[in-house]
């Protein structure tokens, strides 16, 4: 687990400023508040409770339960393979494998310098470019673990795809 640093909550109370103080607003509450800092701060769940009226256990319960939401500091960049069966056979193991070695660190790790988190996904719904590897916003099909350098913009890697 990463520790924490200490956030702003100027950006947490424009937020809360915006919804009607009450229960139904709690998810898009939260969605705001995991664009504004990259995850959901405990300082700031804590404000969102008691704003919306809501006891903490049960922000929590909803923080915890959708997998949009990161209780810990996330990276720039999310990089996500995708390990669906089509994706799992086609060698999406060698790509988390590769990411390992390459940034040092283990699906649902973030690097210290906060430029990458890795995960694993069930499925991206691009079974024919399996495996399928997604780096931000742009998706590698037919993903190499020789190029995962180059698509995490390192540099290395080969230029195809």
């Amino acid at each position: 687990m990463i520790e924490q640093p200490c956030v702003d909550l100027a950006k947490a109370m424009d937020i809360l400023g915006r919804y009607p103080a009450e229960e139904p607003s709690l998810i898009q509450v939260l969605q705001d508040v995991q664009r504004a800092y990259n995850y959901l701060p405990c300082d700031v769940l804590v404000k969102v409770a008691d704003a919306l009226g809501v006891p903490l256990a049960h922000v929590f319960s909803v923080s915890t339960f959708y997998k949009a939401f990161a209780l810990d500091p996330q990276g720039d960049t999310i990089v996500k393979v995708c390990t669906g069966t089509a994706c799992h056979i086609r060698g999406a193991g060698q790509l988390v494998e590769e990411l390992e070695r390459t940034l040092g660190i283990k699906p649902d790790q973030t690097t210290d310098d906060l430029k990458f988190t890795v995960k694993t996904v069930n499925c991206v719904g691009a079974c024919a470019m399996a495996p399928v590897m997604i780096v931000g916003e742009k998706y590698w099909g037919n993903a190499k673990a020789a190029r995962v350098g180059k698509y995490l913009g390192k540099g290395s890697g080969n230029d195809e795809n």
